[in-house]
């Protein structure tokens, strides 16, 4: 909300910005847009390629920046040729002049600025839809300028940071690859190990986890900072997997959680403002973030943690860290000479001057404020690449037994899996209880009034909302906010609904969109009053059990 309540002013006092917001759902977001284009749920990739048709038709595209700064762009045309505006937006469940009027936006417009968020990336192809909007910015040469660019808004903060330190699967820190053997010596020399120590197989993703609990082959694992007892796809699922893990540590500040039930070691973490780090935001923004008091009884920073159990495993000079600051040290001479170079953003230097943008090497001393102002890209060519996609639809698209589209998000004033928002009485009075979103002609045709309770049923499983009737809903698609647990509500876990499948490239999951049924459920006066009080919304003083 803070990034776009400044945009949204900037919009206001500029009459002539255009704001087009993509989204099957009218949100407060969409109701601030010149044009709102609520797609049916899995359509973005066709929309993004009919508005490129209508470009390249129009003969609105940036030829010498094209020919100049990228590859790929004949391959890509290929791709577009298929994708006519009418044949979109019958597909997309949008009129074709609205089509054509983002486009023509588009293309007027001398700089444009896209974001996105989880709703793109938690898709079976959502690599395939961010890497198809950034083709519009290279077709249009919409990059490397001021106001213009694709600008990708994290889930939650220091995501960014995290993929600078090497926080996924695949990645090493500094923007490294795990699977390039010259990224593997780099930081078997910096970090003093043996060649060849570092292993060529990308780690597992976090559903490749839970399959690889269902084969059995993983000994232990390490949960940190997540609840995915509720934040997981098909939890059914993933519960019973969690189950048969041998040796389960669990390391959060929160305590209860649903996963905390799974654990057989707790670790108690320290929170944001009991430990000191720094944290990078979407702009590429360096922030210093110092702790205001100790942490409580045994709870120590994550770092510390994972020290302390490094030097226990053997590797006592890799983990010899006197403070966090050592920490930064280190991870700053592995950002040194990447497109992530921070060797001059040091604590000191955030003490004196405040947050800095990265790249900013030490031989400088200079932040670089706007990359590719040269439209040279970091590929072995120098070249930006366009990605040619046909949109694969859902992974689960609806069908006559399962009719509708279910959709998942967030809600203003939670957080995640509520392990913070849910014991806050002024948020949890905002937002008291679950409930799912249903459009007036789908409400009509299944005899739903609103609040009335409506089970929901996927392939997967279910859960019990009350009905919220309303036109910010597309028909055929329906909502339900993902923060509510175990914990916090009975059987209204949205995601004992979603699928599993994961995109190819990100291993993320298609956790915003699968085919579901809906049945109104019928109570008796008094069933409806204990099932709106105690038995449905729980409170925050409920136990859970400890296995092991």
């Amino acid at each position: 909300p803070i990034v776009f309540n400044r945009l949204r002013v900037h919009h206001k006092r500029n009459k002539k910005v255009k704001m087009i917001v993509v989204d099957p759902r009218r949100t407060k977001t969409a109701e601030a847009a010149d044009l709102h284009l609520a797609i049916r749920p899995g359509t973005d990739i066709d929309l993004l390629n009919g508005i490129a048709h209508l470009l390249m038709r129009w003969g609105a595209i940036d030829a010498t920046f094209i020919d100049e700064c990228t590859t790929g762009f004949p391959e890509y045309t290929d791709v577009i040729h298929h994708s006519p505006p009418d044949l979109v937006a019958r597909h997309c469940g949008i009129r074709l002049d609205d089509l054509e009027k983002a486009a023509r936006y588009w293309s007027e417009s001398k700089q444009v600025l896209s974001l996105w968020s989880m709703g793109m990336n938690q898709s079976s192809e959502g690599t395939a839809k961010v890497r198809t909007l950034i083709n519009l910015h290279l077709m249009t040469g919409n990059i490397g300028k001021p106001g213009a660019g694709p600008f990708s808004l994290t889930g939650q903060p220091n995501a960014m940071g995290g993929r600078e330190a090497g926080g996924l699967a695949y990645i090493l820190p500094g923007y490294r690859a795990v699977k390039n053997p010259q990224h593997r010596a780099d930081l078997e020399k910096l970090w003093g190990l043996t060649p060849g120590q570092i292993s060529a197989v990308p780690g597992r993703t976090a559903w490749e986890m839970i399959t690889a609990l269902e084969r059995q082959e993983l000994g232990c694992l390490w949960i940190a900072a997540t609840n995915p007892a509720v934040s997981m796809p098909d939890l059914e699922r993933t519960k019973a997997a969690l189950l048969r893990s041998p040796f389960t540590v669990y390391q959060d500040a929160y305590y209860p959680t649903e996963t905390a039930e799974y654990a057989h070691l707790l670790l108690p973490a320290a929170q944001w403002g009991e430990k000191t780090g720094t944290m990078t935001n979407s702009e590429r923004v360096v922030t210093l973030c110092s702790a205001f008091r100790d942490p409580l009884g045994e709870a120590k920073a994550d770092w510390e943690i994972f020290a302390e159990v490094g030097r226990r495993l053997g590797f006592t000079n890799q983990f010899d860290f006197a403070d966090s600051e050592a920490v930064r040290a280190e991870f700053l001479e592995l950002t040194r000479g990447r497109p992530c170079d921070q060797t001059d953003i040091t604590y000191e230097r955030l003490r004196e001057t405040g947050p800095v943008q990265w790249p900013c090497s030490d031989s400088s001393g200079v932040s670089q404020k706007r990359l590719y102002t040269d439209f040279r890209f970091n590929t072995p060519d120098g070249r930006a690449r366009f990605a040619a996609f046909y949109s694969q639809g859902l992974a689960e698209p609806p069908n006559f037994d399962y009719p509708f589209v279910l959709t998942t998000g967030r809600l203003y004033g939670h957080w995640h899996t509520q392990t913070r928002t849910g014991r806050i009485d002024k948020i949890r009075k905002m937002h008291p209880m679950p409930f799912i979103e249903i459009h007036p002609k789908d409400a009509q045709k299944l005899e739903i009034e609103e609040n009335d309770w409506v089970e929901v049923r996927s392939r997967r499983g279910w859960a019990r909302f009350p009905a919220k009737v309303t036109k910010a809903i597309t028909p055929g698609t329906v909502f339900v906010p993902m923060h509510w647990g175990a914990l916090w509500a009975n059987q209204a876990e949205a995601n004992a609904l979603t699928h599993p499948q994961v995109c190819p490239e990100s291993g993320q999951p298609e956790l915003k969109a699968c085919a579901v049924q809906l049945k109104p459920i019928k109570f008796e006066t008094a069933a409806m009053e204990d099932l709106m009080g105690s038995e449905y919304c729980v409170e925050r003083s409920s136990a859970i059990s400890l296995k092991g």
